[in-house]
């Protein structure tokens, strides 16, 4: 096997060491690295390797072989084909936007083109907050004006002007193939039980048609900078409120069967009559804690699961709840998408240092849950924030956390982190309509391997392994099409194998 670092002019990591296998990439206005490129010729492969020894997408073009060598088999099977993915992104978040407009602008385009442009990640979806969320630097909706009923004080906030359009705009331009998903974290406090942004309070039930206007007004307002939703949700982690005394931010509590009645008798119909008929809604948004059996309670109401495109939920419960609750909504809902549409490390209250630059630990747990999700029917993956401080914020109720991005403005620099190019080997490789296959595996000794395979629509191969071993492990893939590919996985490495199929 031949190692090439350099193809297509492609940069090496500028490597920071943070000490406990901690390294980070650093890049500023003229300089980041970028990901080897090469043709795939026939009867080659190629290999991408990220690990905690400090290997950021090392390639290798190796020669399919017709050689057993390993005890390790895996074998992909193409005639058994799962779900079909609709992509891999990150948020914009206000936050994102004030660290991002934080750089000198050639540092910006560095920092989008990691994320957006063919030569970087290539992502393909966005989520954004309607209004905004903990990640800004105060409370605000876009109508803040008591009781008007009418809306005549609607309109988007500096914010949006300043921070999220122009990253948007921007990364569109980068990648036409964007789609963006939006949540509200809560309607405007009149429209609610409490009159307040956070607390035990529902949306009024007769405001239930006029928050629908709201959220369609959001869509006109972005829709004029030609942006438009390819899906909204019908809000952000309802069930923050239960549990506001321990997260205090801005939230909007949701009773199941009245989102039920909220989708079929408003937004569904409205949506449907709008401008926006196009757009799809993703229900629940919250823990996966409540799946399928939340679900369950919406869709009683039989308009709200016609109109529900997809089921949105998020990362923090996964270590207390089992991958089949996925296996179980996909049986119940399988014309449903399944989307994570938020994950990040750092939130949790054992996790007192938010932000641990170059930590390949936190990749590591993070690698592991979207292996999972994705062998269980999961569709797409959203990051949260682009890019945070060193302390990871802004958050104006201080509920930090970390990022695949941090920025540092005092030097005219980001970093980024080891969770960045854990997504990287996904997104890379994996555009829109890519098929998740059978992987079949194989072995005579004990491993810790995890895997997942996929198949593009330029009908290339894509195989996914993570070696969560201290020591190396020799793995073969057997395609009896195309041959045998003999690999040594470094220890603790993600590593992404590309073949034709």
């Amino acid at each position: 096997m031949k190692v090439q670092r350099n193809l297509s002019g492609a940069n090496e990591c500028v490597p920071r060491d943070f000490g406990e296998d901690s390294t980070v990439c650093v890049c500023n206005s003229t300089y980041c690295d970028s990901t080897p490129e090469t043709s795939l010729e026939a009867g080659t492969f190629l290999w991408y390797v990220s690990s905690q020894a400090g290997q950021r997408m090392d390639l290798t073009v190796g020669q399919i072989t017709d050689k057993k060598k390993a005890s390790i088999i895996l074998r992909p099977n193409s005639s058994k084909r799962y779900q079909k993915l609709q992509g891999f992104g990150g948020s914009i978040t206000d936050s994102a936007g004030i660290n991002i407009r934080n750089l000198s602008l050639a540092a910006q385009e560095k920092l989008l083109k990691s994320y957006f442009s063919k030569s970087g990640s290539r992502y393909n979806l966005v989520r954004i907050p309607i209004g905004g969320s903990d990640f800004s630097t105060r409370f605000y909706t876009y109508d803040d004006v008591p009781n008007d009923v009418l809306l005549k004080n609607f309109s988007l906030a500096q914010e949006d002007i300043n921070y999220k359009i122009p990253l948007m705009q921007k990364a569109l331009d980068l990648n036409p193939e964007l789609r963006f998903m939006a949540a509200a974290w809560t309607a405007p406090v009149w429209m609610k039980t409490n009159n307040n942004y956070t607390g035990y309070g529902f949306l009024k039930k007769k405001y239930f048609q006029l928050y629908t206007d709201y959220l369609l007004k959001f869509m006109n307002e972005y829709k004029k900078h030609n942006i438009k939703m390819w899906a909204i949700s019908t809000g952000n982690e309802p069930f923050t409120m239960y549990i506001s005394i321990l997260v205090p931010f801005n939230s909007m509590g949701w009773k199941s069967e009245d989102v039920g009645t909220f989708i079929a008798d408003n937004l569904g119909p409205s949506l449907t009559k709008s401008q926006h008929n196009e757009t799809i809604i993703l229900a629940l948004d919250d823990q996966k804690i409540f799946l399928p059996w939340l679900v369950d309670r919406i869709f009683k109401k039989k308009e709200a699961k016609k109109f529900v495109s997809g089921i949105a939920f998020h990362y923090y419960a996964d270590i207390i709840v089992p991958a089949f609750v996925l296996d179980q909504t996909h049986q119940k809902y399988p014309e449903k998408i399944l989307i994570m549409s938020e994950a990040c490390e750092g939130p949790f209250p054992w996790q007192t240092v938010k932000v641990r630059l170059g930590y390949w630990r936190r990749g590591e747990k993070y690698v592991l849950k979207m292996f999972q999700n994705l062998n269980h029917w999961t569709s797409g993956w959203v990051d949260w924030n682009l890019a945070l401080n060193k302390v990871g914020g802004p958050n104006w109720v201080n509920n930090f956390v970390d990022a695949s991005i941090i920025v540092n403005p005092e030097t005219d620099e980001f970093f980024k982190q080891p969770l960045y190019y854990i997504i990287h080997h996904f997104s890379r490789f994996l555009p829109r309509g890519s098929v998740r296959i059978e992987l079949k595996e194989s072995s005579i000794i004990f491993h810790s391997l995890t895997s997942i395979a996929f198949e593009t629509p330029h009908n290339k191969t894509v195989v996914l392994i993570y070696n969560g071993s201290e020591r190396s492990q020799k793995v073969d893939i057997i395609n009896p099409k195309t041959g045998i590919i003999n690999l040594n996985l470094p220890e603790k490495s993600l590593n992404t194998i590309v073949y034709q199929s």
